[in-house]
């Protein structure tokens, strides 16, 4: 058998990243669309950067994962070249100050600590508290996923006892809410309406986090099934020389319900 490749030497690897990075954005020889970003046009692509990490993670392609691990570290780097281009920082910073948040937030392997119950948070606070962002939520980024932030916002006030005691407690919370929704429909107030279904989904997010689940991961399992169960269902039509646009709703309704039957094996 032929012998394995030998594996890149990480630093090396990393330098030549950088040099690649620093060129694209050179002034006179760079990429024309490299040169003309900055950082608030380069953010989204770290966010679409690192869902497609995790969209990777859940279809368990290890194969792909180190290429899209390398998108998302292309945005870190993309940054990091323009923090030095500007005179802020530069990569070494970024690797640094991560490396020196680690230490502090573990004394427990890096130092005689011992591990204690709400350690991490506590160095949290203490590192809110030295840049000045002492308020309990004032550190919850407002560029998250709205209910990823809704669940960590609630989850932040329960650390200070803001919070229900029982999931059941939160259940209970989500049908008055509905039942505030439910009135507002027939006022036509899309304001009003825009209100109550706020209140329902930041509720349904607390009860996520009652329940130790992730409301993002939840819909992205509830879109999966239903791109699933719509597929199935338009397939199942187009076998029997039916488009979905020549039929109504109550033939579709019956697809749906015999991809749902056939999914729990009762056809």
């Amino acid at each position: 058998m032929p012998d394995a490749p030998t594996p890149p030497d990480a630093p090396q690897a990393i330098s030549r990243l950088l040099d690649i990075m620093a060129r694209l954005r050179d002034p006179q020889t760079g990429c024309p669309w490299d040169r003309e970003q900055d950082f608030a046009t380069i953010a989204p692509y770290a966010i679409e950067e690192a869902y497609e990490v995790a969209d990777t993670i859940a279809r368990q392609d290890w194969d792909g994962l180190p290429d899209e691990l390398g998108d998302l570290l292309l945005q870190v780097v993309y940054h990091a070249q323009m923090g030095a281009e500007a005179g802020m920082f530069d990569f070494a910073t970024v690797a640094s100050m991560i490396g020196d948040k680690m230490v502090r937030r573990h004394p427990h392997v890096f130092g005689d600590a011992t591990l204690t119950e709400g350690q991490w948070e506590e160095g949290k606070a203490r590192e809110r508290l030295a840049r000045d962002r002492a308020g309990t939520l004032d550190d919850v980024p407002v560029g998250l996923p709205a209910l990823l932030r809704a669940r960590k916002l609630s989850g932040r006030a329960a650390r200070v006892g803001f919070d229900w005691t029982h999931a059941t407690d939160v259940m209970g919370k989500v049908d008055e809410e509905i039942a505030e929704l439910k009135a507002e429909l027939d006022s036509g107030d899309r304001a009003r309406m825009r209100d109550e279904l706020g209140d329902v989904l930041f509720t349904l997010a607390t009860l996520a986090r009652k329940l130790d689940l992730d409301p993002e991961d939840c819909l992205r399992h509830a879109n999966a099934k239903f791109t699933r169960r719509f597929t199935e269902m338009e397939q199942d039509l187009a076998r029997r020389g039916l488009a979905l646009r020549d039929v109504d709703v109550s033939v579709m309704e019956e697809g749906w319900q015999a991809v749902k039957r056939r999914e729990r094996g009762e056809e």
